[in-house]
């Protein structure tokens, strides 16, 4: 008889944010601590992180529950709790599910907004010529934007998104004489690569840049003092939030027509809330009608990474985020040649394996080299050293623990060295984790450390260079030797290490978002099957690293 599987681990704020909440609410509506009421107020808390909003009360006991009497018991507390009765309670059971009320106002707000949008209908010139390069649904896309207020525009890695949107936009920019085009992204990152992908020639930017953000959640950009634009494209729409998409929402005129561009098989925002997995959803799909077009022709060849990636996303769609996904890939994983774009490695978790401990300090090399021959405010070396960046990732789903990105840095920098920005080596990649407007970055921007002649600098940036003093950014930055899962959202690279530590589930939604961050070639991670053989790993391919001999020694001595 099989185990069931274990669930995965929330992050370490969440567990005391549901028991304070647990303990709250009941006192606060004058209620004893019924331990039913508190089990759901606790898993409503938990299901935030994944991005849910509701519990199905019909349906297993999710993460959170661990009585044998559910549902019926939790079922009897809603019922005689004031904590979930009209108008005021937190709380509201409808169609068989449990949710915040607050959350749920506002997604219903949220979407009934897109869907009064997708209902407007103007007529529009046909798909104008030179569009022949384009597959029917890029084309029904383009018509789609043309004469609605809305487009959702969906679709995996490779089948397309962005040319459609370059196409898009010309179109867009000879139908409308004038027309005010405006790009933006949930981060700096995204809104790079959304900016060199249309050519530079429209306005791009974050979205908090977008609505003029106070740093306190609240905008400068609203009802009362909304945008001046025709038309709005925002890439990378799974990771915008209800409250975003509501300030969003809010501060777009009414005759702006609007594109959303996203993946919904990747992670849900780290905040409540996954308006483009809602819309997408079956309850919601058909009140769109043709204002959604999902793209799934693959027009980049990303061999295995591709082949794992259509799975995982298969899985997805019909099990929604059902744990385990690696049980059901182990056989595609087995059966991957030599010479695939994605090899499998298995490690029992610890220090971090060897091939991925050379491979970083063959990265780290390579960065350190570049930041070397780099003049700091010039317009010397400056490519070479974004280029060594984007090069390589390191993903890990989690923060402490096993691989995680915080045992990295101490085991590459040392225990002391990896909370102190001042005692970095130069070429040291680095992550902005706050908003600083004021500086140009946006939480999530990678950048690299450059030293030279007793000065140091931050270097940021995509098609130009951004060059930051380490003052400006005190505790505001990270070492980004590895990244969380979640803070890689929105970037690419050639190559990517993918780090699942086990023993809890993999989020399938989480694995989906890592592979798909590779461009070339793919390494994924995990302990040993219990149920095989543990084969050898494969070698990796040697690479001069790059790093001096002093620097060399010391990588030795931390590792």
């Amino acid at each position: 008889m099989t185990s069931p599987p274990r669930r995965r681990e929330p992050p370490p704020w969440l567990l005391p944010l549901s028991g304070a909440l647990a303990e709250a609410l009941p006192r606060i509506y004058g209620q004893p601590a019924d331990p039913p009421l508190v089990e759901l107020i606790e898993a409503l808390t938990l299901a935030l992180e994944r991005g849910e909003l509701t519990l199905n009360l019909r349906g297993p006991a999710p993460p959170g529950v661990h009585s044998s009497d559910w549902p019926d018991a939790h079922r009897a507390a809603l019922a005689a709790s004031p904590l979930a009765r009209d108008p005021r309670g937190p709380l509201v059971v409808e169609d068989g599910r449990v949710g915040w009320r607050r959350w749920l106002q506002l997604r219903s707000a949220v979407l009934a907004a897109l869907v009064a949008r997708a209902a407007r209908v103007a007529p529009a010139p046909a798909t104008p010529a030179g569009d022949e390069s384009l597959d029917p649904l890029q084309r029904q896309a383009i018509r789609t934007a043309l004469e609605r207020d809305l487009l959702v525009l969906a679709g995996g890695p490779g089948t397309g998104k962005t040319s459609t949107v370059a196409h898009l936009l010309e179109a867009a920019a000879r139908d409308g004489d004038g027309a005010v085009i405006q790009l933006a992204a949930p981060t700096g990152k995204a809104a790079a690569r959304l900016r060199a992908a249309t050519g530079g020639r429209w306005p791009c930017g974050t979205l908090h840049q977008l609505l003029e953000s106070r740093g306190d959640g609240t905008f400068r950009r609203h009802r009362q003092r909304p945008l001046s634009l025709d038309l709005l494209v925002v890439d990378e729409v799974s990771m915008v939030d209800l409250a975003l998409m509501k300030a969003l929402l809010d501060a777009l005129p009414n005759q702006a027509r609007l594109v959303l561009v996203g993946d919904p098989s990747q992670l849900p925002p780290v905040a409540p809330g996954a308006p483009l997995r809602d819309l997408l959803s079956a309850a919601h799909r058909p009140a769109l009608a043709e204002a959604v077009v999902t793209l799934r022709t693959t027009w980049r060849n990303d061999g295995a990474i591709a082949t794992m990636a259509a799975a995982l996303r298969e899985r997805i769609e019909t099990a929604g985020d059902a744990p385990d996904p690696l049980d059901a890939l182990r056989p595609l994983l087995r059966d991957l040649g030599a010479d695939a774009n994605l090899r499998w490695c298995q490690e029992a978790p610890g220090p971090l394996p060897a091939a991925v401990r050379q491979r970083l300090l063959d990265h780290l090399g390579r960065l350190r080299a570049a930041a070397d021959a780099c003049v700091p405010g010039g317009d010397q070396g400056w490519r070479e050293v974004l280029a060594a960046r984007d090069a390589f990732l390191l993903l890990t789903p989690r923060h402490r623990g096993p691989w995680g990105a915080h045992a990295v840095h101490r085991e590459l920098l040392g225990e002391e060295s990896a909370a102190a920005l001042p005692r970095w080596p130069s070429g040291t990649p680095v992550i902005c984790v706050r908003n600083l407007h004021d500086a140009g970055l946006s939480n999530g921007d990678l950048g690299v450390l450059v030293a030279r002649e007793g000065e140091r600098w931050l270097l940021f940036g995509q098609e130009e260079p951004l060059w930051i003093h380490p003052a400006r950014v005190s505790g505001a930055l990270e070492p980004a030797l590895a990244l969380t899962v979640h803070k890689a959202q929105g970037s690419e690279s050639h190559e990517v290490m993918v780090l699942l530590p086990g023993p809890d589930p993999v989020d399938p939604r989480l694995l989906y978002t890592a592979l798909t961050r590779a461009r070339q070639r793919a390494w994924l991670f995990t302990p040993p099957d219990p149920g095989a053989a543990t084969p050898p790993s494969p070698e990796m391919p040697r690479q001069r690293s790059g790093l001096p001999q002093r620097r060399r020694k010391a990588a030795k001595e931390v590792i």
